[in-house]
């Protein structure tokens, strides 16, 4: 049996990525969510939580013992050194979760759901790379809408991720979200087709 295709879907953040994901699942596409995966292996027991306690201190952890993600980001926020030693926890038991998840969850092809594919230059784990874009303008209102934060801390979350040409120029895929919900459905039905023949023309 091939392995399945690959799919990686990134997008800036309020493009529309989740909705996205959704609708692949209702064509019965196994979809892996990355950012999932971060907060599993971080769940307390988990092998990875006790690494971050050791390199961080006890004061990472909330009352129930489970990790306070507020606490942990200012400590890393300002620290490029601090964010190094996180990211050497986390992303091999990132990696190795979905790469358990992938090998069970089958299909002729499966929708992994990476943020910051871009920025975190993993395209190379992917088979490739389907982008939910959107202008910028339409992520700012919809940012501020969803989180009810200001429009110069939107901006700031923005200026953080890879831009909208540099996604673009990633991508194999572009799905356009740029009005109504239900415009999204028949993108992802074509792509589904697609991606169906691509999986079964492998070899």
């Amino acid at each position: 049996m091939a392995a399945p295709l690959r799919i990686g879907l990134t997008g800036g953040i309020a493009s529309g990525k989740s909705t996205v994901a959704r609708l692949f699942e209702t064509h019965g596409v196994p979809v892996i969510d990355t950012d999932q995966i971060a907060r599993d292996v971080v769940e307390p027991g988990q092998p990875a939580l006790v690494a971050v306690v050791e390199a961080f201190g006890t004061g990472i952890l909330a009352p129930d013992g489970r990790l306070d993600r507020p606490a942990l980001r200012a400590r890393v926020f300002a620290d490029a050194g601090a964010r190094q030693r996180l990211e050497a926890i986390l992303h091999p038991a990132i990696r190795a979760e979905l790469a358990r998840r992938s090998a069970s969850a089958g299909g002729p092809y499966q929708v992994w759901v990476i943020p910051l594919l871009v920025e975190g230059g993993r395209i190379d784990q992917v088979d490739r790379v389907l982008v939910v874009d959107c202008p910028v303008e339409m992520q700012l209102e919809r940012l501020v809408a969803r989180d009810g934060g200001s429009e110069s801390s939107a901006q700031a979350i923005l200026a953080a991720q890879a831009s909208r040409e540099q996604r673009l120029a990633a991508a194999d895929d572009v799905i356009v979200n740029d009005g109504a919900e239900d415009a999204l459905a028949p993108q992802v039905a074509a792509l589904d087709a697609g991606y169906r023949e691509l999986a079964a023309a492998r070899p």
